[in-house]
Order: structure tokens, then sequence, then C-alpha cells
């Protein structure tokens, strides 16, 4: 069979509200999931043993491989489906890990994906839906990927929504913002009260409108991310600054953010003039819808 091929884009928090606690720990969402133009890509050269080779420009921030989520997916899929056909995958790292992009995810999700072809399973297979949740929380919205409501834990999906396509900055600035220390310092205690999640609705169509909506729902995690790591906070300012931006915002858990512009051309400048003011910080201009 022939190498086959998938890429894994960023998923992007354009807006996260976390309603509660729940008495295992795990905290609860309501996001506004979207994804980037900009992606790992991985490979598979299908056959009956199970390796994984990690290379590209953020491979060494990977960690080692036995951790790697793609290996996590394959094993799982494997466990529930006997005489599963695995073989050699290649990912190619062009998102910073544990950055607030839901990379290892989308990776994971991909490998699902790149199995299900080699096997000839459809992508919402039962044993696929049942697998993903088990490899990470972020999984099951990155099997699809496209925009959607996900709430709970990442487990309850919304059909896939449809949206105005946005220009757009995502920017890392290189530092570490542990997930478990941001929903820590939001100091909610298990199986406390649960705030209800805001009425489901068509998104509006138009770009201003649409701001607008996103402007009425922001990330909770934000301002204690930035408590942990004052540089996103330098990160928003310096995205409000550029000439065209109209909404400037974190994604997930930090420290990636993004600001949202009215055209490419716009986004693609402000790009050009945030690298060259900060050169050491992962730079990207993209699309999301």
């Amino acid at each position: 069979m022939a190498t086959l091929v998938e890429l894994a884009p960023a998923k992007v928090n354009l807006t996260l509200a976390v309603l509660g606690r729940r008495a295992d720990g795990y905290h609860l969402l309501d996001s506004l999931v979207v994804f980037a133009g900009i992606a790992d890509r991985l490979t598979l050269a299908p056959g009956p043993t199970l390796s994984l080779k990690v290379r590209g420009e953020t491979a060494e921030q990977a960690g080692p491989l036995d951790d790697n989520l793609v290996l996590k997916a394959a094993r799982a899929l494997a466990v529930e489906t006997p005489g599963l056909t695995l073989g050699r995958f290649t990912l190619e790292k062009h998102l910073p890990v544990a950055a607030g992009l839901g990379g290892g995810s989308s990776d994971a999700a991909a490998a699902l994906r790149l199995l299900a072809r080699a096997n000839r399973l459809a992508r919402h297979n039962p044993k696929l839906i049942k697998v993903a949740p088990t490899v990470g929380a972020d999984v099951p919205v990155c099997v699809d990927p496209r925009p959607r409501r996900m709430r709970g834990i990442g487990e309850a999906l919304s059909v896939p929504l449809k949206m105005p396509k946005i220009a757009a900055v995502m920017i890392n600035p290189g530092v570490a913002v542990p997930t478990k220390d941001v929903f820590m310092r939001l100091g909610l205690k298990p199986g406390g009260p649960v705030r209800r999640a805001a009425p489901s609705r068509a998104l509006p169509r138009g770009l201003e409108d649409f701001v607008a909506y996103l402007a009425k729902h922001g990330n909770d995690l934000e301002p204690p991310a930035i408590e942990i790591q004052p540089v996103i906070a330098r990160v928003l300012l310096g995205l409000r600054e550029t000439k065209g931006c109209v909404l400037a915002r974190m994604s997930g858990s930090g420290a990636t953010c993004f600001g949202l512009y009215a055209s490419p051309r716009t986004a693609a400048a402000a790009a050009k003039s945030i690298s060259a003011a900060q050169p050491t910080w992962w730079v990207k201009a993209t699309s999301f819808g």
C-alpha cells in the first residue's frame, strides 16, 4: 500500500469558558474551536509493525518518542481492533509544543485518520470514537477538524459550524505554561457549583458581527496564564498595536496568542512587523475557518 498523508492542523480556542469542576477534578469547558491553516504533517507507510520518526522545526520540543500521542493513539486503536494494520509513522513538527494549540492531540487524531484509511474504516467508526478520548481530551474534536462547539471535558461536540474565513496571525513567545498550573489558579473546588453554558446558536456569518460575538465571549484562562508568564500580555499588546488587528486573544491554556485581521495582506504585514521586532518568537500568518 502506498504511503498515506494527513495534516494535523493547529487547534485554536476562539472562546473558552470554564463552567465548573467535576468531583473527579476535571474542569468543565464551553469553547468555540476552529482550526488554522498551519499544521504538522503525518505520514504512514502501512506495515506489520509500529514505529515513529519525528523531524521538523519543532521536533526537539516533542519529547520522548514513547510518550508521543501518535503511538498512544495507534496502540489504543490496535487494542480495540485485532489484526489492525499499523506501520511506520513520520511526523513533521511545525507547531510549537505545549502551546495551547492542541498539537499533540491533532497529531494523534491524524494518526487515527491514517489508520482508518489503511484499514478501510470509516472516520466515524465507533472504535475511533471510543479510542479518541482515551488518548487525550482534545483528540475527539481534532478527529474531524472543523469548527465546533466543544463542551464537557472535550467529549461533547456540536455539529460542524459555519463561520467566516478569517485572516490571522499566531504568535508563541517560546515560554512554558503548564496547563495544570493555569487551571489551579482559577481556584475551583471539585464538585463545586457549575455555571450554565451560553445557549447554542448559529454563528454570525459576517466578519464584523463575528468579531463582535467573539468580543462578548473571552478566554477564562487568559488572566491566570498571564500571571504565570507575563510575556503573554506583551504578545497580546504587540498584536493589538499592529495595523488592522480587530481582536487579539490567547488560545487554550497558552502561551500562543492570535490576532484577527480583515484581510490576508494585513495579517501578513503584521506578522512581518512582529517577526522583525521579536525574532525569537514563533510568528505565523494564517487563516481560521
